[in-house]
């Protein structure tokens, strides 16, 4: 008689064979009925006109993945398969996920990224860190996406004092990696910010990925200037965040990181005033107190000259006090003015109200620095303190003044 087998003799004997088979797979379809569960893991099938497999990805696997599945994704996945034995099905064991059309791209990115931090521009001895109080911050974005608007709003609501610098850059699509780079070049340049924040919203790794282009992570890296990379959502990673010096998960989060609360700054500041009152009014008190107990005691030869001399210390030493406060406020006030006066002159606005204007290429909104940087016959805008004026370049000459 043939040897009879058990369902799970069988069973494993199919798994067995299986998983020798196919120890190692790649397999192309796309995802239907994804789930992902409390526990971490994901489960859903790849299909396509022929058949349906299904598939897992375990928590330990799934820390891994670049993107989130979701249902009519068409990817590569790469795996073993196996037979889960209770339903007797087979399945495959997912380890990695690629979208189809990105793997070209995860590929280049996980290079660039092997080499750059070979080089050492990820070292976090190389990062500078963020000024607690920036008083001008530099923001290098497109001037009509969504970051912009975000970061606007937060900077103005939480720290009014701040000035804001754009310096109007693409953030997607061809040019876009070499105006974010003249971005951080030219306020390095300048020299006139404390931070800058690269900003974007959210997009596929085709979108964003200017940010990972070698040019910006150089321009980057060579920046004197802090530098904060705000690109996507907390889920995307670019090169330009390992090489700055903080990463924000996005833009908003990057303008509530590099400025403080002015409302908390001011509730603070109102408590340490309430607190040296207090240590003043206590000291005065126990002042008091001395001064009653040697009042109330007996055997004094001249209670009234003792009187005389403690009330002569509480007036010396409440005007000491009063004169330490003053003299202190008016120091204050004095390096407040100083560091005003100062911002002021550094201000590009009040460089063009002393009679400097900006000359400015119209084909690409580009700062003329010298006269290399026109020809003959270019239009260009000349930008005044209050307006500006349209000019045709006639001539260019390497003579100055």
């Amino acid at each position: 008689m043939e040897k009879v087998w058990t369902v799970g003799e069988l069973t494993r004997s199919v798994k067995e064979n299986l998983e020798e088979a196919f120890p190692a797979v790649w397999v192309e379809g796309e995802i239907s009925n994804f789930k992902l569960y409390p526990s971490g893991h994901r489960y859903f099938s790849l299909k396509d006109e022929e058949a349906l497999l299904r598939c897992t990805i375990w928590r330990s696997a799934g820390q891994y993945l670049n993107f989130e599945p979701e249902d009519g994704i068409k990817v590569h996945a790469f795996g073993n398969l196996t037979v889960y034995e209770k339903q007797g099905q087979y399945q495959l064991n997912v380890l990695k996920l690629l979208p189809i059309g990105r793997g070209e791209l995860e590929i280049a990115f996980q290079k660039l990224k092997e080499r750059l931090f070979k080089e050492g521009l990820f070292d976090e001895a190389h990062k500078k860190p963020i000024p607690e109080f920036p008083q001008n911050i530099g923001l290098v974005t497109s001037p009509t996406g969504a970051a912009i608007q975000d970061m606007l709003k937060v900077l103005q609501r939480r720290f009014p004092p701040a000035d804001l610098y754009l310096y109007p850059a693409r953030v997607q699509g061809e040019g876009a990696k070499e105006e974010i780079a003249d971005g951080v070049r030219a306020f390095n340049e300048w020299g006139g910010v404390d931070v800058i924040i690269l900003g974007r919203g959210g997009g596929s790794l085709e979108d964003l990925w200017a940010f990972n282009e070698e040019e910006v992570a150089r321009a980057i890296y060579a920046s004197r200037i802090p530098v904060v990379s705000a690109v996507g959502h907390e889920i995307d990673i670019t090169i330009a965040d390992f090489v700055s010096d903080m990463r924000a998960p996005t833009p908003s989060a990057a303008a509530e990181m590099v400025v403080p609360d002015k409302a908390e700054l001011d509730g603070l500041i109102k408590d340490r005033r309430q607190r040296i009152a207090g240590l003043f009014a206590h000291q005065l008190a126990q002042a008091q107190t001395r001064l009653d107990a040697v009042l109330g005691s007996y055997g004094l030869k001249r209670p009234v000259d003792l009187v005389n001399q403690k009330s002569q210390f509480l007036d010396e030493m409440s005007r000491r006090t009063q004169l330490a406060l003053e003299n202190q406020l008016g120091k204050m006030r004095l390096e407040l003015k100083s560091a005003a006066d100062r911002l002021a002159t550094l201000s590009p606005q009040s460089a063009l109200a002393r009679g400097y204007s900006i000359v400015r290429r119209q084909t690409d909104k580009k700062v003329v620095r010298e006269y290399k940087d026109v020809k003959a016959g270019e239009s260009v805008d000349l930008i005044f303190s209050k307006g500006k004026a349209e000019a045709e370049v006639t001539k260019t000459s390497a003579e100055g003044l």
